[in-house]
């Protein structure tokens, strides 16, 4: 599984290696066992006496693993690094005007919120934990959480968000929304999203997808994102259409998701 795919990563404030430093902090023991099993192939091959066959296949094996490790860091450097999207200042143009009230929610780790309330000074702004160990289920979250758990934020329900329906004028969601697993847990949270919005309101969801070019740059471990369709059949079950769908480089997706008046 790759790096990112395994980890709930985010991105951090501009850094020349923020991004990357936190995927190899978040996700060590997975590089460790790469590597080693990389190793031992090697090994293996030039001291067992393999059929040519099994050996070659066991190299490019080896070899697929390296590289989608590799590849994995590059394109988090490129993602979270080198592109626009950690300088968050995009987050801004995306709300029609600027909001009352917004709330940012995450499942323990925010490096967003402060950006937020530096972008709408003037409005009020909740920070909001929706972890769930029933529902999130993969281990790298817990040892990301026991990293760089977020304390300042409110734990929440993500069934029964304590946000008054029709209050917010802006929620986002920032590679977070992907870590509830189950669909059914995901159609609540954004029925969830639907009521807290005012007439108006905007949801920002920014998340990886399960696509070409997140295959190419994590390997196996794209599988751990949602298709696109399944982001799109949340909104239309919540009743909120899709105002802007755009790429930040060509492996992640935003949407814009608005309550209908």
């Amino acid at each position: 599984m790759s790096a990112v795919a395994e980890s709930q990563v985010q991105p951090g404030p501009p850094g020349r290696y923020h991004g990357m430093l936190q995927i190899l902090r978040f996700n060590r023991p997975m590089f460790v066992k790469t590597g080693a099993a990389a190793l031992a192939v090697i090994l293996a091959v030039a001291v067992l006496p393999l059929p040519r066959p099994l050996a070659v296949l066991a190299l490019a094996g080896a070899a697929a693993g390296l590289l989608w490790s590799a590849s994995s860091l590059l394109a988090s450097h490129w993602i979270y690094d080198l592109s626009p999207l950690s300088q968050w200042e995009w987050l801004g143009r995306l709300l029609p005007a600027p909001p009352r009230r917004w709330a940012s929610l995450h499942a323990g780790l925010d490096e967003t919120s402060g950006a937020l309330a530096r972008i709408f000074p003037q409005a009020g702004g909740t920070v909001l934990d929706f972890y769930d160990a029933a529902e999130m289920t993969e281990p790298s979250i817990v040892r990301a959480r026991r990293l760089s758990l977020d304390r300042a934020a409110t734990p929440v329900d993500f069934r029964a968000l304590p946000l008054a329906g029709g209050s917010q004028d802006g929620i986002f969601l920032i590679f977070a929304a992907h870590e509830l697993r189950q669909p059914e847990g995901r159609r609540q949270f954004f029925l969830e999203i639907a009521h807290a919005l005012a007439p108006g309101g905007r949801a920002v969801l920014v998340e990886h997808v399960r696509d070409g070019w997140n295959f190419l740059a994590f390997g196996p471990g794209f599988l751990h994102f949602l298709p696109r369709r399944e982001w799109l059949r949340l909104a239309a079950a919540a009743d909120l259409a899709v105002r802007e769908d755009f790429r930040i480089t060509p492996f992640v997706m935003v949407l814009v998701l608005e309550k209908r008046p």
